[in-house]
């Protein structure tokens, strides 16, 4: 019979405790970075606080349950590892404090532990209730109105946008240090206006180069990562194994091969029936020349295949798997050049940028399967050798400039933290810039009809007036980093818990629960301004009576009235996110002097904090609902939970 324990509040609180503990040590901006030692003796420093949990052997399934729930939220949106935990240690903490002061709980030791275990579980369901509900109406009025916009052209502008520098900048900041942030955020941009679809959104490359990055990106080790940077065309990560084509060609046309240029050979325990003619030779020697006009058949059928390619002026081949001897030979004396068991994703990226479809029969190859390219040569990148090509423009092909990313580091697992910041920032910019599904949409709408008879809202609150739709989540919303998304929220539910307080009908449930909600958030500033716990409080009030003093929120929300107040601060009236961040400045700073908001703190997504706290409120409502654990012999590795796939963290 397995051990049995049977599980209470504080077991839960301790495992969460034990992982906050970890990653404090690099929260925040003064925080450092985590050194880890292997067994083998490899050392690991890192500022990500998904390299960091992984990388923990846990031994507890609680703390493993919290490690999976955080990794499925950062494949998603690329961010917000460490600030999961501290939220959800923080509302643990909070619930245990509500939950012991109820009059139920006043009993012998172990009741008391069940009757707090029972009133925590229904608080963490009251808390996901209300999130589901209520936390993104009280976001999109609460919170958005004091932040501003991304437009689509800034996301991808030529010229480096200095808010969308600052976006990017915090988030390497909170990744690899202030050294290299900077550093980063500028080769994104040139990234992505290189990689801008024309007449698209942004989310349109956005997911282009995230499906892609394996094959758009090359690490490159022992070299300082100064030296990273983006090369025209694409990177493909083998290298000929038949003579280069000639580097006085001007174009070059190439064919994707996903199969072999020699029909395949007989394999054991095939039979290849052929036309004899004469049958009367016995069985020996009819077997015997089957096997020769068949290898007749499959040389002549070969040659037929290089003299086709070479009659369409084809000088290169990529090829998925390994090609005969045969076929080398016959390719290198027809001055055809060969690249062969190139990853699947590389082909499928080749064919998509050059508008061009695999052949699996050079005898059947057609003009459509033939890519022109500005050049086909070889790379050295390290102590490797690759092949690169340009593409030649078409009108068949994406209307894109691709390039490619090196990436270097000193080493190995430098580099490897590097690329996977970068994969993580593009992540956040497509949860920036795509915050919620229409079906999320839709489902927020609905529940808001039967819900905001519960605030006593006024006239311009009501879900079917025109000024409620202003409030809803827009593409790339952001605001100024340093704890601005938790002050503003805990502002905001503090004035819900209020309307719910003056209401006729009132649910003391949602009173307690907003409460619970605003007090927490506000661990992540305590943290942040744990170096000086004054400037907290100056931040705090700064911001709470800048919020005061435009308590209007249609002054925030309709853009003619915005724009009004970008005229008297002197600022141009566009709705971009510039000049929308400077104008926000504005009013934030209008008759005071606070240092601690400024822009210079950088920038964060609204979209990602909000997607976080769901997140965290889910988690902590599937830990509450564990009663016991059953231990067992099996351990899972930390290996498998770094393999959570992208489609089961969407699920």
């Amino acid at each position: 019979m397995p051990p049995v324990e049977h599980l209470h509040l504080n077991h839960v609180l301790q495992a969460v405790s034990v992982l906050e503990s970890v990653v404090l040590r690099s929260f925040g901006p003064k925080g450092g970075q985590v050194l880890f030692t292997r067994d083998t003796g490899q050392a690991m420093l890192s500022r990500s606080g998904i390299k960091i949990v992984t990388a923990l052997r846990l031994e507890n399934p609680l703390a493993r349950l919290i490690v999976e729930s955080v990794l499925k939220h950062s494949t998603v949106t690329g961010d917000g590892s460490k600030t999961f935990i501290l939220l959800l240690a923080s509302l643990l903490r909070m619930i245990h404090a509500t939950a012991c002061k109820e009059p139920n709980t006043s009993q012998s030791y172990d009741s008391r532990d069940v009757a707090v275990a029972s009133t925590a579980r229904r608080w963490a369901k009251k808390l996901l209730a209300f999130a589901l509900e209520d936390l993104h109406d009280t976001v999109a009025m609460g919170v958005v109105p004091f932040g501003c916009c991304l437009s689509s052209e800034e996301f991808t502008a030529k010229a480096h946008i200095p808010s969308v520098q600052k976006l990017l900048a915090s988030f390497f900041h909170s990744r690899l240090g202030q050294t290299h942030c900077d550093f980063f955020s500028n080769l994104t941009c040139e990234l992505l206006s290189n990689w801008k679809l024309k007449n698209d959104p942004p989310s349109v490359s956005l997911h282009l180069i995230d499906d892609n990055l394996s094959a758009l990106h090359t690490p490159v080790t022992g070299f300082p990562i100064s030296c990273s940077r983006l090369i025209e065309g694409q990177i493909i990560h083998r290298d000929f194994v038949t003579s280069c084509p000639q580097s006085e060609q001007q174009l070059v046309k190439a064919v994707v091969l996903s199969g072999c240029l020699q029909p395949k050979l007989l394999s054991a325990g095939e039979v290849l029936e052929l036309r004899c003619g004469e049958q009367g030779m016995g069985q020996n020697s009819r077997m015997e020349r089957s096997i020769v006009q068949f290898s007749a058949w499959a040389e002549r059928s070969l040659e037929c295949a290089i003299a086709n390619l070479k009659s369409l002026g084809v000088s290169v081949i990529l090829s998925a798997v390994k090609q005969s001897a045969a076929s080398l030979a016959l390719a290198a004396q027809a001055d055809i050049s060969i690249v062969e068991c190139v990853d699947e994703d590389e082909l499928s990226l080749f064919a998509r940028l050059s508008g061009t479809a695999p052949v699996t029969d050079c005898r059947m190859i057609e003009p459509d399967h033939i890519a022109t390219l500005t050049f086909c040569r070889s790379i050295l990148l390290g102590a490797h050798r690759y092949v690169h090509v340009a593409f030649h423009d078409s009108d068949k092909r994406l209307k894109v400039k691709p390039h490619s990313l090196i990436v270097c580091g000193a080493g190995e697992g430098q580099t490897d933290q590097y690329v996977s910041a970068f994969h993580d920032s593009i992540r956040m910019l497509l949860s920036t810039w795509e915050p919620m599904t229409t079906a999320a949409t839709t489902s927020s709408t609905k529940t808001t009809h039967s819900n905001k008879s519960k605030s006593s809202l006024s006239d311009n609150d009501i879900p079917n007036s025109p000024s409620f739709h202003r409030y809803l989540l827009e593409p790339g919303c952001v605001v100024p980093a340093g704890g601005t998304f938790e002050f503003l929220l805990h502002n905001a539910l503090l004035q819900h818990s209020r309307r719910c307080f003056i209401s006729d009908d009132t649910d003391m449930d949602i009173l307690v629960v907003s409460k619970l909600l605003a007090n927490a958030v506000l661990c992540v500033p305590r943290q942040i301004y744990s170096h000086s716990p004054q400037c907290f409080l100056q931040t705090q009030t700064r911001l709470l009576t800048s919020v005061q003093n435009h308590s209007q929120p249609s002054s925030f929300v309709d853009k003619q009235e915005h724009n009004t107040i970008l005229e008297q601060c002197g600022r141009k009236s566009k709705c971009s996110l510039g000049e929308g961040a400077q104008s926000m400045h504005c009013h934030l700073e209008t008759g005071m002097q606070a240092k601690a908001f400024t822009l210079d703190s950088g920038l964060e997504s609204i979209s990602c904090k909000y997607q976080l706290l769901l997140a965290v409120l889910q988690c902590l409502f599937s830990l509450l609902q564990v009663d016991t654990m059953l231990y067992t012999r099996t351990v899972l590795q930390s290996e498998e939970l770094a393999n959570i796939s992208k489609d089961e963290a969407e699920e």
